[in-house]
Formats: structure tokens, C-alpha cells, sequence
């Protein structure tokens, strides 16, 4: 069972040229979730069988509420007539409502409601005719048993913010002029109702009643006594038998009895639209008034059964329509006597139940208090779950919007910017002393005599370098220098020392079609098991942020290894650990008992990239600069044994240029303007390889589609829930602030444990979700506390 709201909105027209109209459906408490346009034909015969009808009912003569008139007769010989007349009436309306030009708003409402649905519907058009008809007649309502039509003013606002406080129910009832009828009944019927304070003012005058309403708070207006419409817009109540008054005669009052917290005003009466037009135009948010003259039993009647189901928690249309219809048992006497009572009803209120009037139970109600504690503690759980429903599907739109948004590739540079600022948040480590970085500068590459100029290190200055390192006995020897070419004839001495070195890895480069068409062949003396690729992959943005530890070499490729020159180092380093490395069946890297997640296609903030090969996140050790990866010595140094052999012994020695004439600088997560050489990338690489499998350093990793779904989407809830709590207000804001701190932190928290969280997606959707329930909070219902969730 779902609560539905209607509206049925005339725009435009006339009975002489037709209507243009709109039709919204949607959730109670929810922006229209259907809307459709349509039109009625021109029916001006409908209008001639209206007037038809309220000429003969007008004529019956039963004594009534209207403004007394002298030799009113009852006429019992025209109630066949007025019968045959509404029949008339009620089968020329459903014809109308048949149309084809009106089927589409028919058959929408037949697709967006349901026979169980309590539905509220309101008919919001400035025609008085229009309004007269009796459209709860219409031959669709009949499937909806838990249905009320209403009428509404095309323009409206928003009341003011009630001031309520828990107490009895609040009415201030008038009994007016009572010439000719019983308003004793009324009045007994009014002080049977549980918890309500009922102050009655005796056929006053208009000062009396101007005080009490600029005075006192009132939730309920009541009056009863002889009243009449006069023209569309305006009306006259009988106060007493001198004492006629005028809506506009009690504009302020009413204005300030309104913003007091006044709710409801039910005018039992006669010939109430005018008065009900009247009363709109000044926000009050719900009226119940009578079409035309109303008998004095039927009045009577109508509010008994009114009272009496309201008053047990019914809700207020559910509980009109239930006394409109029990009036069916007077229509013998008094025909269409359940055409008489209708509501006004302001848009932008839903009606409160009698509980919410109130906001308290008293345990001596003394009508009927099982049920009536059953209907209301039933009322605001579902007001709170329908708040939540609300808030939920808000989040689960912006989430689903958000994620797509995502997929395509919309948020890649922002979560990979993102990416960078928690990895700077991370708190720092120590460098890895299992590297040695041996760095050549721009001047000991000049000042290398023989010509160097087809690599960084000379041939000579090479098999020196390889013979000082060899007595200190590194574990692995990382040569990042490009040696596309033979030793020098005059060097036989270097090419025995690259043959035979052991753990000695040299690199070479693939081809790539876009910027190195060509590539760059290995060293012609070292053995390709020891020989392994140089690329690297940078995100569209320029920086490094993936390793390449695996490929298929293109075939016209120089370089014809799979391994990349970082993975062949820690490989050589922990085979002497005992430590193998093996790929799984979804080629994920393997080393011991530590298996590392693979980048695949919509990996976290990865969305449009290539994820070719076997790569991995690059988690950066937490450093101020990426140089600091490990300790260095330069050139110089080791040639001129300036360096403990200790320094040496059993590490990972990597040589490599840190010139800038090398053009191999590469920008970092830790800030584009300061490049890094790329010996120290190899050594990053190389590091990370190492920790994850000695020292359980956890890699970098993201949640599935799924995961990250989930988690986008708690936090959308997060926002839409505090949103409807505080609507756009300071405590909102922060809240909003808390929430995103919140987030923040807990994105970095978790990417110190290697969980690559989707912070942009969550802040984007949840700031969507604040934004969109706030709006429609405080389009609907900016005071009603009772449907914060």
C-alpha cells in the first residue's frame, strides 16, 4: 500500500472552448514522479445540466443553512425531479471524462495507481463551475476505494512555520445565527472529542471573534450557522441575528491565526465555495465547506461521522470521504446529500492526522482509544518510512547517475588527481636499505674521456664501475643504461664482465607505434633471461601512477623480453630467499604467499586507460620525494672507492642517469613539476615488488563494480538523511562539512592498508543527494518534522 498524490491541474480554457490540463502522480511527500499534458473538449451542455440540477435543487425548499430566507416550503413532490436531474448531470460528466482526447491522462492513471493505494487527488482550476461539478461521481474513482478529490487554487504558498506545541487539540467554534436550525448538535458532537480544548463563542459579535483569533493559538476553526456564497470569490458569515460578516472583514485575523499554527477550518454551513475561495487566498492550509445549501440533519450527520473517524486517527481524507458516503443514507429525504461536503486544500500542506494536531495520546480518550492508538502509531512510522523511501531513492538516482558518469570516463582525471592528494596525506616511511642507487650526473658524463656518446657510461668507465662492485658482492646489478650496441673491440675486458657478472640485468625498449616507433635493442653481450624491458605507462594527465610487470613483445619489437627490468630484479633478489615468482590463471602475480591485485578494465578511478600486459597499481613508498627511495652514492664515488663495500654487499645495486640531458624524467604523484629521473621509478618499482612479498607492505587494490556501488551509495544515503534532518540550514552545513571530513578521512585511512577507495564518486553523489532533498524538502514540506526519517 503506497500513499499517492494527485493533481489534476486546469491551465487554461472554458466549457465554451474546452480545457487544457495537466496531470501529476507521484509518492505523498515526493515531487511528481508522472507528469502528462492532455485536454477536454468544449461541453457546454455539461455546464446546462449542471444549472439544471442546482435549479431544482434549489427549489426543494428544505429548510437549510443558507442566510435565512422567509416561506422557505419543502416540496417533497420535486425530489424525484432533482434525482433525474443529478442522473443527467453524473452520466453527461463520465461521458465527458470518456473522450479520447482525455483517455491518455485516464489510462495513466490507471498504470500509476493501484486499488490499495490511498490516494489523495486534487482538482486545482480557478473555475467555479468547474468545481461545482460533482466529481467524486467520476466512474474511474469507483476502483479506488481509499480515494478523496479535492479542490485547489491554481496559485498558492506555503503557510508560515507552525509554533506548536504538544497539548489538547485547539478549536475555536463559532455558533452562529441559528434561526430556523439546531447548532446545540453541533456543539454537543464537538465536546465529545478526546483530547481537544474547545472554546465556544455563542452567536458573537465581531470584535469577540476578531480577539480570539488575534489572541489565541487555534489548530481548528469551526462554524456553524447560516452563511452564503456571494459571487466566485467572497462569502458572508451570519455571527447573529443583526451581524453579518465578510472573510475580508477578518483578513488579518485570519493571517494571524494562521501563523499561529491554525490547520484545519470547517465550515458547516451552506453555500461554502465562496467562503472556501476566500479562505485559500489566505493559506489556510485545509477547509471543509458544502456546495450548496445543506440541510440542517444533513449537517449535523455529515460532522458526527466526520468527528467521529477523524478523531480515531483516520487520516483527514480518508475520513471525509467515509462521512460523505454514510450522508447516502439520508438521500431519500434529502437527495444528493453526499455531494454537499468537499475540501480545499492548500498543495503545499498534506493534511495532519488528529495525533499530529495534538502530538500527544491521553489514555481516557473517551472514543474509541484501541483503534484510535492503533491508526495514529501506525500513521507516523509510515510518514517516517515513506521519508526514508524518499531519501533512499534520491540516493540510489544520484548514485546510479554518479557511477555511469564514472564508467564512462568522466571522473578519471579528477579520482586519479584525488589519488595523489591521499597518497601525500599517507605518514612517511623509511627508504628501502635493500637498494643502492648509483646515479650519473651531467658532469661525469663529460668528464668521461673516452667518446661516450652512444651511451651514459663509456665502455671503460663501465668495466671500471662493474669491477669495483664486484668484490663488495651485491646481491643484483641493475644496469638502467641503454647499450644498443656491441663492446668496443679495444674493451674486451667489459664484454666478458657483462657475460659473465652474476645478477647482472640489463635493459632494452619496446617499440611503440605512437612515440617510439623504432624501440631499443638489449646489450648484445647479456643473455636475454637477464635482460628486461624499460617502459613505462603514464595516465593521460602524464603521471606515473602503474607498473608494468609483464607483456607479449610486439613482434618487430628489438626488445623480445616479457619481464619488465624492475620485476627482474626483485626476482633475482628473492631467488636467493628461496622465494619463486608464478602467475595465477588470472595473471596475477604471485610471490610466495603474497599474491598482487591486477589492473583490469574499470579498476577504481581507472575507466578508459589500457590495461595491456599484467599491470599493477604503483604504490609509491610514503616519502617527501621519490628520490629518497633508497640510499645513493654517485659515480665518483664508487670509482674512487669512496664508498664502504658494506654498502653494497648483498643489496640491489641500480645504475642509472639523473642528467637532464637523459630526457628520462617522469612526473610523479607527488607533483608534476618536480620530475623524477627514472632509475629512481625502477627503484620504486622495484621496492614495492620486494615489500609486498617480505614485508607484507599491502599494494594498492580497489573494490569491484559492486563494492564501490555500495559504497558510493551509503554515503549518498549519509547526505540525503542529514539533508532531510536540517534542511538548508547551519546545522546542515555542518553536518556537510563533518560529512566530508568524514569521507576524507576515511579514504585515507584505508589507502594506508592499500584500499583505493572511490572518493570523487561518493562526494559528487552525496553532494548531488544534499542538494536535491534539501530542494525538495524545502519545496514540500519546510516544518513538518514528523517525516524526518
Amino acid at each position: 500500500m503506497a500513499d499517492q498524490f494527485v493533481v489534476l491541474k486546469f491551465e487554461q480554457g472554458s466549457f465554451e472552448e474546452g480545457f487544457m490540463l495537466t496531470l501529476q502522480v507521484g509518492l505523498e511527500g515526493c515531487r511528481p514522479s508522472t507528469e502528462i499534458a492532455g485536454s477536454l473538449p468544449p461541453a457546454e451542455h455539461l455546464r446546462q445540466h449542471y444549472q439544471a440540477w442546482q435549479s431544482v435543487y434549489w427549489q426543494l425548499g428544505v429548510p437549510s443553512r443558507i442566510e435565512p430566507v422567509t416561506d422557505q416550503v419543502t416540496n417533497v413532490s420535486r425530489l424525484k425531479d432533482c434525482l433525474q436531474a443529478a442522473a443527467v448531470l453524473r452520466r453527461s460528466m463520465n461521458d465527458w471524462l470518456c473522450v479520447a482526447v482525455f483517455r491518455p491522462i485516464r489510462e495513466k492513471l490507471l498504470e500509476q495507481l493501484s486499488p490499495c493505494d490511498r490516494i489523495r487527488i486534487l482538482l486545482q482550476t480557478d473555475d467555479l463551475q468547474l468545481q461545482k461539478l460533482p466529481w467524486h461521481t467520476w466512474d474511474l474513482l469507483e476502483r479506488y476505494p481509499l480515494t478523496e478529490i479535492a479542490l485547489a487554487a491554481p496559485t498558492y504558498a506555503n503557510p508560515p512555520l507552525r509554533s506548536h506545541s504538544p497539548g489538547d487539540v485547539r478549536i475555536l467554534a463559532i455558533l452562529g445565527n441559528s434561526n430556523g436550525i439546531d447548532v446545540s448538535a453541533d456543539q454537543a458532537l464537538l465536546e465529545q472529542l478526546p483530547n481537544a480544548h474547545i472554546y465556544f463563542l455563542d452567536e458573537p459579535n465581531r470584535h469577540q471573534l476578531n480577539e480570539q483569533l488575534w489572541e489565541q493559538r487555534w489548530d481548528i476553526l469551526f462554524f456553524a450557522g447560516h452563511s452564503c456564497s456571494q459571487g466566485a470569490t467572497s462569502g458572508t458569515l451570519c455571527l447573529n441575528a443583526e451581524e453579518r460578516l465578510e472573510i475580508e472583514d477578518l483578513r488579518y485575523a485570519l493571517k494571524k491565526a494562521v501563523g499561529k499554527g491554525l490547520q484545519l477550518a470547517i465550515l458547516n454551513s451552506c453555500d461554502g465555495l465562496g467562503l472556501g475561495r476566500a479562505l485559500a487566498d489566505l493559506q489556510i492550509p485545509q477547509l471543509i465547506v458544502m456546495r450548496e445549501p445543506v440541510p440542517d440533519a444533513v449537517a449535523q450527520e455529515f460532522l458526527k461521522y466526520f468527528l467521529q473517524s477523524y478523531a480515531k486517527g483516520t487520516a483527514l481524507y480518508l475520513a471525509m470521504r467515509e462521512a460523505r458516503e454514510r450522508l447516502q443514507g439520508l438521500e431519500q429525504t434529502y437527495p444528493c446529500a453526499t455531494w454537499l461536503p468537499v475540501i480545499c486544500q492548500n498543495p503545499a500542506v498534506v493534511p495532519p492526522t488528529w495525533l499530529e494536531l495534538s502530538s500527544q495520546v491521553q489514555a481516557d480518550a473517551p472514543i474509541a482509544l484501541p483503534t484510535t492508538q492503533a491508526a495514529t502509531s501506525r500513521s507516523r512510522p509510515s510518514r517516517r518510512r515513506q521519508s526514508c523511501l524518499s531519501v533512499l531513492q534520491v540516493s540510489l538516482l544520484m548514485t546510479v547517475l554518479v557511477l555511469a558518469g564514472r564508467w564512462v570516463g568522466w571522473l578519471q582525471f579528477p579520482e586519479l588527481w584525488a589519488l595523489d592528494r591521499l597518497l601525500q596525506l599517507r605518514p612517511l616511511e623509511a627508504p628501502d636499505s635493500r637498494l643502492l642507487v648509483i646515479t650519473v650526473s651531467e658532469a661525469e658524463i663529460q668528464a668521461q674521456k673516452e667518446d661516450s656518446r652512444r651511451s651514459s657510461l663509456s665502455d671503460a668507465t663501465l668495466s671500471q664501475l662493474l669491477a669495483k662492485l664486484a668484490p663488495a658482492q651485491p646481491r643484483v646489478i641493475g644496469l638502467d643504461v641503454y647499450r644498443d650496441f656491441p663492446v668496443r673491440p679495444d674493451q674486451p675486458r667489459l664484454s666478458k664482465q657483462l657475460q659473465e657478472t652474476q645478477g647482472l640485468v640489463g635493459v632494452c625498449k619496446n617499440l611503440d607505434t605512437s612515440s617510439d616507433p623504432t624501440g631499443i635493442a638489449p646489450p648484445p653481450e647479456i643473455s636475454m633471461d637477464r635482460m628486461g624491458f624499460s617502459d613505462f605507462i603514464a595516465d593521460p594527465d602524464g603521471v606515473l601512477r602503474r607498473q608494468l610487470l609483464y607483456l607479449t613483445p610486439e613482434p618487430a619489437s628489438p626488445c623480445k623480453t616479457p619481464h619488465a627490468f624492475s620485476s627482474l630484479l626483485a626476482f633475482h633478489y628473492l631467488s636467493h630467499l628461496k622465494i619463486q615468482p608464478t602467475f595465477t590463471a588470472q595473471n596475477q602475480l604471485k610471490l610466495g604467499a603474497v599474491t598482487l591485485p591486477t589492473l583490469r578494465p574499470h579498476t577504481g578511478g581507472y575507466q578508459t586507460v589500457d590495461t595491456h600486459g599484467i599491470q599493477i597499481p604503483l604504490n609509491y613508498r610514503a616519502l617527501k620525494s621519490p628520490q629518497n627511495i633508497a640510499p645513493q652514492v654517485t659515480l665518483t664515488q664508487v670509482l674512487e672507492e669512496q664508498i664502504d663495500p658494506s654498502r653494497i654487499k648483498d643489496r640491489i645495486v641500480l645504475i642509472g642517469v639523473a642528467a637532464s640531458s637523459s630526457n628520462d624524467d617522469w612526473a610523479t604523484p607527488y607533483g608534476t613539476g618536480r620530475k623524477v629521473p627514472g632509475v629512481f621509478i625502477q627503484a620504486q618499482m622495484t621496492s614495492q615488488l620486494l615489500s609486498a612479498a617480505l614485508d607484507q607492505r599491502p599494494s594498492l587494490w580497489a573494490w569491484p563494480l559492486w563494492g564501490d556501488a555500495i559504497w558510493v551509495f551509503c554515503w549518498s544515503a549519509v547526505g540525503g538523511a542529514w539533508a532531510w534532518r536540517w534542511s538548508i540550514s547551519k546545522p546542515m552545513a555542518i553536518a556537510g562539512i563533518a560529512i566530508w571530513g568524514g569521507l576524507t578521512g576515511s579514504c585515507a585511512v584505508l589507502l594506508i592498508q592499500g584500499l583505493w577507495l572511490p572518493l570523487i564518486p561518493s562526494i559528487l553523489a552525496c553532494l548531488a543527494t544534499i542538494l536535491s532533498v534539501a530542494y525538495v524538502r524545502s519545496l514540500n514540506y519546510p516544518a513538518r518534522k514528523e517525516l524526518e526519517p
